[in-house]
């Protein structure tokens, strides 16, 4: 079978992930693949025999994208099915379309975009839908909220997120090293992703004697889109024991995150959450809410939940783990390990495409 591979995403937070781990297992399956994207990105792949590369810059959702070049639709078109690891579709094509949609976060939480915003989002993911054979998604609860939202016409497949490679491997080596006293925060600064009311939580600890700094990992391009009163809530909390790191590579995140004392997720929604499990992996212990794709997720894992949206809960937690206790070294089992890979989610992709 010929596969179209959508990969100019390839270079993004979580879907590039996704799409990073997906596409070595893809590649290695009895079928041959069209990837469209930064060649320059793609090269790793080029000398795969069953793999080739259409050097493609249009970036994703602008007005170019709906009018792909003849040419790259044309080829597209000569394949067999087309896979776009999101939401957005070229026009012109004429194959079976299978998307993933990673979560439908924008009409669940509308408040945390424009109206306009929050329409063009809601047409990209209804036309998605309309043009999608099977859509896939990365846990159940972002499949009953793609159903709710959307509809049940589609299919919805579940084809969990994972952990990638490079952690698994630099895992072991990582496992002894040093931890300091640092809590660790991933992910970017809008209110959905509960930081403010961590730094409610991180002052009310240190005000009671926790001697921790709070490292924030987010992207300095991601702040611009951030909610002012995280920024203004960081600015009036800083005495030097807040840091925000700014965009970190693999292995600089994999150092922060096997040193760290701890890791906390305080999410209000995520369509699946791949940080604790990294952190897990790598020997520090996760300390995460308790909203249900995170339940879901991570129900058999060995985290410590606290209560949502209660920085009261979570000061208490933290307090509990870090204050007058050995640092918990987390050790995870083969099996739990192994229920979250990218090979069991692209044995699953090609289940339902060919």
């Amino acid at each position: 079978m010929n596969i179209v591979i959508d990969c100019r995403m390839m270079q993004a937070s979580g879907i590039g992930v996704y799409l990073r781990g997906c596409l070595p297992w893809l590649i290695k399956s009895n079928n041959n693949f069209l990837l469209i994207g930064n060649k320059n990105k793609l090269n790793l792949f080029e000398s795969n025999s069953n793999v080739k590369i259409i050097n493609c810059n249009i970036k994703p959702f602008s007005f170019r994208e709906l009018f792909f070049p003849l040419w790259i639709t044309k080829e597209i078109n000569n394949a067999d099915v087309y896979y776009s690891p999101y939401i957005n579709i070229p026009r012109g094509i004429k194959i079976p379309i299978y998307t993933t949609i990673h979560d439908i976060i924008f009409p669940d939480l509308p408040g945390i975009t424009t109206k306009p915003g929050l329409a063009i989002r809601l047409w990209f993911y209804r036309r998605a839908r309309k043009k999608s054979k099977k859509i896939f998604t990365v846990s159940q609860f972002s499949k009953s909220r793609i159903e709710h939202n959307l509809g049940t016409e589609k299919p919805v497949v579940v084809t969990n997120n994972a952990i990638q490679t490079m952690f698994l491997e630099q895992s072991e080596n990582y496992k002894r090293i040093l931890k300091k006293d640092t809590i660790l925060f991933i992910g970017n600064l809008k209110r959905h992703k509960g930081l403010y009311y961590l730094l409610d939580a991180f002052k009310q600890a240190r005000d009671e004697g926790l001697k921790h700094n709070l490292v924030i990992v987010s992207s300095k391009k991601k702040l611009r889109s951030v909610d002012n009163t995280v920024l203004k809530k960081i600015k009036s909390l800083n005495d030097g024991s807040i840091s925000i790191t700014g965009y970190v590579s693999d292995e600089v995140l994999i150092v922060l995150l096997a040193s760290s004392s701890l890791l906390v997720q305080p999410s209000l929604y995520e369509g699946f959450c791949l940080p604790p499990l990294e952190a897990m992996v790598l020997g520090t212990h996760a300390l995460i809410s308790d909203i249900p794709v995170l339940t879901e997720v991570y129900g058999e894992f060995p985290v410590t939940f606290f209560r949502a949206n209660d920085s009261e809960d979570l000061k208490n937690k933290m307090m509990e783990l870090l204050v007058n206790n050995e640092v918990i070294k987390v050790k995870l089992s083969d099996e739990l390990i192994s229920k979250y890979s990218f090979e069991k989610t692209v044995s699953i992709i090609l289940k339902e495409i060919i």
